[in-house]
């Protein structure tokens, strides 16, 4: 079975949306915002700040063995023809692995979670499946969040001092005030460091802090900030992000260490 017609991450260009129309791919290509793709290199890489493509290697190999298709583009500029063989897109099951293009990392994507190539906020590269009401009646939640980024303005800095740094600011985010400058969970009311210290990651020598997060409404949550060295070339470390609800139906806390130690250089 092939997927309907509808807008999905391209194969070429993980970045933009391609046209699949329920047989084939089209040339016409979008940004994940709807907007136009840009017409050049160096117009795309002026665009949205960061791009995060995700893949299943399972589905993707399975797709490609039944309903891989070859599609002829014309170049007429240079008066050529090229072949490339592209893969349907997959309408079977969730992906197992995230790709980060950009940070040169790959993560795995445990039961219950969900990688998605349609970014409702930036640098966010996986969730906990379904929503639910937040404590303080301000929209709905999410029980568990993990996010992927550069670190900004950290150039040289170690991985520790970039972890410690930022998880202030990660449990701000994630508890404190939403992208719209609501409270959620009605604020932070005390913090707790439950675990901190070094950690192999990709085969590179990075490091964690892990916080108890206590709120005004609500079982509060836990944060950790994970930060090491990129291996694309870029001075700032990579810095993973983890969010997760304290209560009952929130994500067990070793997923946090699973999918630490299941992240891997990509490629």
């Amino acid at each position: 079975m092939t997927p309907p017609p509808g807008w999905y991450a391209d194969p070429e260009a993980p970045h933009l949306e391609c046209w699949w129309d329920g047989r084939a791919w089209t040339e016409h290509r979008r940004t994940p915002s709807g907007l136009p793709a840009p017409p050049t290199p160096a117009a795309r890489a002026s665009g949205r700040a960061r791009a995060v493509a995700l893949t299943s290697a399972a589905a993707v190999l399975a797709t490609a063995i039944v309903s891989g298709a070859t599609v002829l583009r014309t170049d007429e500029a240079r008066g050529r023809t090229d072949t490339t063989v592209r893969a349907a897109p997959s309408a079977a099951a969730p992906p197992s692995l995230v790709v980060d293009q950009l940070n040169g990392i790959t993560l795995p994507v445990p039961a219950g979670w969900t990688g998605s190539s349609y970014l409702a906020q930036d640098d966010v590269v996986m969730t906990t499946d379904g929503t639910y009401a937040c404590p303080a009646h301000t929209g709905r939640c999410r029980h568990g969040q993990v996010i992927s980024r550069t670190a900004g303005s950290a150039d040289g800095a170690s991985p520790r001092t970039v972890a410690e740094r930022d998880v202030p600011d990660a449990a701000d985010a994630a508890f404190g005030h939403d992208p719209g400058g609501r409270r959620p969970y009605g604020g932070i009311r005390s913090h707790q460091v439950v675990k901190s210290g070094r950690v192999a990651v990709a085969g590179r020598d990075g490091y964690l802090v892990r916080w108890r997060v206590r709120t005004a409404d609500g079982p509060g949550g836990y944060v950790q900030s994970l930060a090491f060295p990129s291996d694309t070339g870029v001075p700032a470390p990579v810095v993973v992000r983890f969010a997760f609800d304290a209560g009952p139906d929130g994500p067990p806390l070793a997923d946090m260490d699973k999918i630490t130690n299941g992240i891997r250089p990509a490629g």
